[in-house]
């Protein structure tokens, strides 16, 4: 379910593209007016509003607001205003081609392979190669370590069925081999991969339930007692988009917000740009459970400036 506010009824995409026109000229940018309008609008608005404008002005408003914005503001900004396939494969390129990178960086490939549909995954495949000429798969390849290669590659190469049709013998069958490799510590192991990147999501949950019942132990945690290197976070983080992905968004909020002066804003803002059209008000919800703490408190406290009204006007809070 989305969070945003939208206005009971939205002006013409003209008008919306002749006022964020006025303010984007000069030296003076009215953040405010850009904020107020485009985090008022669904993806279908936006749409519209960027087709107007290039009409209009001969001219990408992307561009334009890239060009006239700075820093988090303008990521955030720019990241909203793509196509949710293109801002995807942006979020993927970015995660993979930073220097510095560490493994919760990966978790947008994850979250791209497993808390979104087979279909979704395809087309940020395709915008992936239009805008980068190579493929994630490749990228992957050179950018990751070998621990993690297999895996990623797997879930992102993968077309699962999206069907809501379980077998529970493939279940117990499928838990009895992620069983058998969790026990001998080999998470590596090709059934585990290839169990997770190919079963569709509806059997995945199936098999994770019987897991538990089976063996007593939640499978993540049971990953977790098997070892707790990169592998082991990035296989919990697999399990967790597919069977909770709210509550994964919510620890991904968290983890990015546990203090002012640390606050890790690219992943705040992957997270809460990317589910702000989806889930946003669960992942909301999940969070109060897990901090007892309101979300919006806590953008509030962590960020400021136009920055912070954005998020606000992303998560329905008031600003």
């Amino acid at each position: 379910m989305a969070s945003m506010k939208l206005p009971d009824s939205a002006p013409a995409p003209t008008q919306d593209s002749e006022r964020l026109s006025r303010a984007l000229q000069g030296r003076g940018v009215d953040e405010n007016v850009i904020v107020w309008i485009l985090g008022h609008r669904n993806a279908f608005q936006r749409k519209e509003i960027k087709e107007t404008y290039q009409q209009l002005y001969k001219e990408s408003i992307i561009y334009r607001l890239h060009s006239k914005l700075s820093g988090v503001l303008k990521k955030a900004m720019v990241l909203w205003m793509n196509e949710a396939p293109e801002r995807d494969a942006i979020l993927a390129h970015k995660a993979l081609k930073r220097k510095w990178k560490k493994v919760n960086h990966l978790q947008a490939l994850v979250e791209i392979a497993c808390a979104s549909s087979p279909h979704h995954l395809m087309a940020v495949r395709r915008a992936y190669c239009s805008l980068y000429e190579c493929s994630l798969e490749e990228d992957i390849v050179s950018n990751v370590s070998t621990s993690l290669q297999k895996l990623l590659v797997g879930l992102v190469s993968s077309y699962r069925h999206d069907r809501g049709f379980v077998e529970l013998n493939i279940a117990k069958s499928d838990a009895a081999k992620l069983h058998e490799a969790i026990e001998k510590k080999q998470l590596d192991d090709d059934d585990v991969v290839w169990i997770l990147a190919t079963r569709n999501f509806f059997q995945l949950k199936a098999t994770f339930g019987y897991y538990k019942q089976r063996y007593k132990v939640a499978i993540d945690q049971a990953i977790n007692s098997s070892g707790n290197g990169d592998l082991s976070f990035m296989l919990r983080t697999v399990i967790l988009c597919i069977d909770f992905p709210e509550k994964h968004f919510a620890e991904v909020i968290r983890a990015s917000t546990v203090g002012q002066w640390n606050t890790d804003k690219d992943s705040l803002t992957r997270a809460i740009v990317t589910r702000a059209e989806i889930d946003m008000k669960k992942i909301k919800g999940e969070y109060f459970k897990m901090s007892n703490t309101n979300l919006d408190d806590v953008v509030t406290r962590v960020v400021s400036g136009v920055y912070r009204d954005f998020l606000m006007a992303l998560i329905g809070g008031k600003f």
